[in-house]
């Protein structure tokens, strides 16, 4: 992190284990909203990173998403990684419209439908990684496949297209300077595939969440074919993607802070809570997000944003907020329920998290009552971590039990 001339050049290529990024660190401590430059896009931004400002940010109309289409926004990939048809560069109402629809394929009904197939999913990993015996990989064993299985399975994708839409995610998260072109392929094949799979689905409708997706309704108003295969797109990357972060950073962080172990064999009941906890402390991914733009001039934090200024949000620096999180910085079991940004806010907070949190809670506890032994088989230190893309999880976890 440097300064460049009245803003702070910011690589946010921090990837050191669950280490927090000095450099957010370190902009959490200043006195104002900071100006920063980031490797892609033109122009600088507004780092906004307080929970309180943060919040306003995300609730305020007068900062839009879908004002920055069109924009070569700052941001951390070649290529940007959202499609403007996306919900999640869409501003309200329309975006209100959108995330009602689809929040009807995320009732408890459905996800804990969706819950009894993770747990099938879960169990078959899980048997594979018993019978192949220690050491073993629990990346490859659980958390880089049961996200990947789990979001195809639910969207109805056929198991022979599933590694393809692995490599399609990985080339659209990547940082790499030279990685542009692919990811614009990648995204392109993306969308020409889920807009094939949502016709065959409205010709042979199923159980699948893309069937329940297009039945949802209110009134007359149904989501179309284009705003679902893009609503399905989306759905793909961040239930693949996330998913496998924080499982494997959960994972390993059990792996290396014996006490939260043990808590969770001796009291499986606190599951949710400790999980809970964990999501506010991981720092899941690099730097910052999609930002938005000022649509008229906004005092806060110090500094006049004025219109047409980019503003990057930190949910990150906002879940490490003294004034919200008393001690930030240590996980906290007990910590009494407050609830934190890691699943965004606002207009834009996930809406398939309840089937994020289903997801979480069965992989953490069907590994953890059926290994209570498990141990990292090497020396945490020689965990290896991603560096290549915008994500921060362990590359490998070799385990033993």
């Amino acid at each position: 992190m440097t300064e460049t001339g009245k803003a702070i050049k910011c690589p946010f290529d921090f990837s050191e284990g669950m280490e927090f990024d000095p450099s957010l660190a370190a902009l959490m401590e200043r006195d104002t909203i900071a100006r920063i430059r980031l490797p892609y896009g033109e122009g600088d931004a507004w780092l906004v990173t307080g929970f309180d400002d943060v919040r306003q940010v995300t609730t305020d109309h007068r900062f839009s998403r879908a004002g920055i289409m069109g924009h070569d926004y700052p941001r951390l990939t070649p290529e940007p990684i959202v499609s403007p048809e996306s919900i999640n560069v869409i501003d309200p109402p329309r975006s209100t419209r959108l995330r009602h629809l689809a929040s009807q394929a995320f009732t408890n009904r459905h996800v804990e439908r969706m819950r009894q197939s993770i747990v099938g999913l879960t169990d078959a990993l899980l048997d594979e990684m018993a019978q192949q015996g220690p050491p073993a990989d629990l990346v490859r064993h659980l958390s880089d496949r049961l996200p990947q299985h789990t979001i195809c399975e639910v969207l109805g994708i056929a198991p022979e297209d599933r590694p393809r839409m692995q490599e399609y995610a990985h080339q659209l998260l990547s940082t790499g300077p030279d990685s542009r072109e692919t990811a614009a392929t990648a995204k392109a094949e993306l969308r020409e595939y889920f807009g094939g799979l949502v016709a065959e689905r409205r010709r042979n409708p199923g159980e699948d969440l893309i069937s329940a997706l297009a039945a949802a309704k209110d009134g007359d108003d149904a989501l179309d074919d284009q705003e679902l295969a893009v609503m399905c797109l989306t759905l793909m990357l961040s239930g693949h993607d996330t998913a496998t972060c924080e499982i494997s950073d959960i994972s390993y962080l059990l792996l290396t802070r014996p006490e939260l172990m043990e808590q969770l064999r001796t009291r499986p009941e606190t599951l949710t809570a400790v999980l809970d906890e964990l999501l506010r402390y991981i720092p899941f991914r690099k730097g910052v997000g999609i930002p938005r733009v000022a649509l008229e001039d906004v005092e806060m934090g110090g500094v006049k944003i004025r219109k047409g200024d980019f503003v990057h949000v930190s949910y990150l620096t906002a879940n490490r907020d003294p004034k919200r999180f008393p001690d930030p910085d240590t996980i906290d079991p007990n910590r009494p329920p407050t609830p934190h940004m890691t699943f965004g806010w606002g207009g834009h907070r996930c809406i398939a998290a309840p089937l994020a949190m289903a997801e979480l809670e069965v992989a953490i506890g069907r590994l953890v009552e059926r290994f209570p032994g498990l141990r990292l088989a090497v020396p945490a230190e020689e965990v290896r971590w991603d560096t290549e893309t915008i994500r921060r999880f362990p590359l490998e976890l070799p385990v033993a039990w």
